[in-house]
């Protein structure tokens, strides 16, 4: 039994019965796929039917010293799990080889985000005076108004609009949708779009319910979106390392310092988990910290 034909088995399992996005889809597969390289490189003849727990553990060492993120490492662990314990459920092996596996401790992460001010700034960079510059205007306002994944944003449908009461269906992992909902301003942008910028392309027929069109009239990709921002940042002179998810842990921090309840946050984000959402506590966490050392009598000097 080879690997192709058995990451194929897990690819399907992944999409139709774990409901995976096709982005965590991607990263599983790639790592796996990795490790058939080596099994196929370094250990001749190593199926995914013989491969040991001290074959595993060797090859996420050789991996280590590549120098790659703790956090890629952990995924590589997580994935190589999933894929193993597919193969006992599947009866295609009696042991799980990786069960004993363990990946990097991970710190906390604090995501990147950008005080309002920041986001002025980079919407106040993008030349308005083209129709280009007003789809990116809309595109950004609706990106940071609505704390979308890059992924949502480009897959907006016009039908998912509902005007007279102000909200977005969102369309968003594992195929789960939530309604968010929309500000006047933001209306008012999406809907100045649509009538005197995207009306002007010549729309092609499988996109015709998509929001969000590069100049060709098909949808937009998530590269070019990753692009518009950065230059968009570079222009209004942010240091920081900006992408289109900022925006979107921008929203959430913003709507929490302003005193919106934790509940509220995480479903308009789309987590599953209250676990998830409770980063940005941590965030307003670090911003008091800040404010004790820089203002506490004690502290100054």
């Amino acid at each position: 039994m080879s690997w192709t034909e058995k990451i194929k088995d897990f690819e399907i399992f992944l999409k139709f019965e774990r409901n995976f996005s096709d982005n965590t889809l991607d990263a599983y597969l790639r790592d796996i796929r990795k490790l058939q390289n080596y099994a196929e490189t370094e250990l001749t003849g190593t199926g995914p039917q013989e491969i040991t727990f001290t074959q595993l553990q060797e090859y996420l060492y050789q991996l280590s010293k590549q120098k790659f993120s703790e956090r890629s490492q952990a995924r590589w662990v997580s994935s190589i799990k999933a894929f193993f314990k597919y193969l006992v459920e599947d009866e295609i092996r009696t042991d799980n080889p990786a069960i004993l596996l363990e990946g990097p401790k991970l710190g906390l992460y604090l995501p990147d985000t950008l005080s309002f001010d920041d986001i002025e700034r980079i919407i106040t960079a993008i030349d308005i005076s083209t129709d280009l510059g007003k789809r990116n205007q809309c595109m950004i306002e609706v990106l940071y108004g609505c704390g979308l994944r890059v992924s949502e944003l480009i897959d907006i449908k016009i039908s998912n609009i509902n005007y007279k009461e102000n909200y977005l269906k969102v369309d968003g992992k594992g195929d789960k949708s939530r309604f968010v909902p929309l500000a006047d301003y933001t209306t008012r942008l999406i809907r100045d779009y649509i009538k005197n910028v995207r009306s002007q392309y010549k729309i092609n027929k499988k996109f015709e319910d998509i929001l969000f069109l590069n100049s060709r009239g098909s949808a937009m990709s998530r590269v070019i979106v990753f692009i518009i921002i950065k230059e968009l940042t570079e222009k209004a002179g942010i240091s920081k390392r900006i992408s289109p998810h900022t925006f979107r842990h921008s929203f959430a921090t913003h709507l929490l310092q302003n005193g919106a309840d934790l509940r509220y946050i995480q479903e308009m984000l789309g987590h599953s988990s209250i676990t998830t959402t409770e980063i940005y506590t941590h965030l307003k966490t670090e911003e008091l910290r800040d404010v004790i050392l820089n203002y506490h009598p004690r502290n100054i000097t």
